[in-house]
């Protein structure tokens, strides 16, 4: 990794080939929600939840395929907890009935099992959701540019308000391109997101605008290379040891949090790249220069005007 950083890559110099690999990703991404949408989970179309118990450990695909033989639609199995524990999730009208039903449906097919809750999500229900959680992302993305703004300067506010908007329309996209059901806890990811990412453009804002105080020279390209250079080692530890972790969650978390940690995996991978190609590089693009990094000076009202 040493060696890797002692280059000074050359960042700034592909900065178009990373806009045109954005921009594909994002027409990829925005495309999928347009034409595929999102495959909503119950926690936003209302529906029925069983929770059933298993004397031994049952194999998901099995009672998936009871289920569906049955002719229950858009069937979500999934364990919960213990190996034994097993939430059903339908995305159909709610019937007192149902849980007996699905219980009935798997001793027949030979299982020990017994019935522990049936509850109905209503559609009223999964609407305030939705509203409340777009809401929330919104708010969210306005916090943060207010604080890059406060922080920094208008012209990093709209760089990292525009690479977070990048981060989240991809990740969100990939879930729609490939129809991973999207719940509650991959909004949370989502939100985790944002915040890692943030993070990671601050460090590289940070040292930007300390870089452009220090150098000599007005070649900004040069300054910004010199600049992500510097926080690249930092950069490849933070998001290799969090990967780590989350593919640890990914392989071993069990089927709740399956989809959370690819969410989390795949922010990660772009966000990191953001924090370089998109948030870095729109400085450019916005025409950044030495003197918006110049406070304004401030009149002394005990200094009274000569006549």
């Amino acid at each position: 990794m040493k060696s890797l950083v002692n280059r000074q890559l050359d960042f700034m110099g592909r900065r178009r080939v990373a806009f045109a690999i954005s921009g594909l990703m994002l027409l990829v991404s925005i495309a999928a929600l347009l034409f595929q949408q999102l495959n909503l989970g119950l926690d936003f179309t209302g529906g029925t939840l069983v929770e059933v118990r298993y004397a031994v450990a049952p194999s998901l695909d099995a009672v998936r395929q009871v289920l569906e033989g049955a002719g229950f639609r858009d069937v979500s199995v999934q364990t919960f907890g213990a190996s034994t524990e097993v939430l059903i999730r339908l995305q159909q009208a709610f019937d007192p009935d149902v849980g007996e039903q699905v219980v009935n449906l798997l001793r027949n097919a030979g299982d020990e099992v017994e019935l522990v809750r049936a509850e109905f999500v209503g559609a009223q229900v999964g609407d305030q959701l939705r509203d409340q959680s777009g809401m929330g992302l919104l708010v969210a993305l306005g916090i943060v540019m207010l604080y890059v703004a406060a922080r920094f300067q208008y012209k990093f506010a709209i760089g990292a308000l525009l690479a977070l908007l990048h981060d989240v329309i991809i990740v969100v996209g990939l879930f729609a391109l490939f129809q991973w059901e999207f719940d509650l806890t991959v909004l949370a990811a989502l939100l985790a997101v944002i915040g890692y990412s943030l993070n990671d453009t601050i460090v590289v804002y940070d040292r930007i605008r300390e870089t452009i105080r220090k150098s000599r020279i007005d070649d900004m390209p040069t300054i910004f290379n010199e600049a992500i250079n510097m926080t690249l080692s930092r950069t490849l530890a933070t998001s290799g040891t969090t990967l780590l972790v989350l593919l640890a969650l990914l392989l071993l978390g069990g089927d709740m949090i399956h989809f959370f940690a690819i969410a989390l995996i795949a922010g990660v991978v772009v966000g990191t790249f953001s924090s370089i190609y998109v948030a870095a590089a729109l400085l450019l693009a916005v025409k950044l220069d030495r003197e918006d990094l110049i406070p304004p000076k401030k009149e002394d009202p005990e200094v009274e005007e000569l006549p």
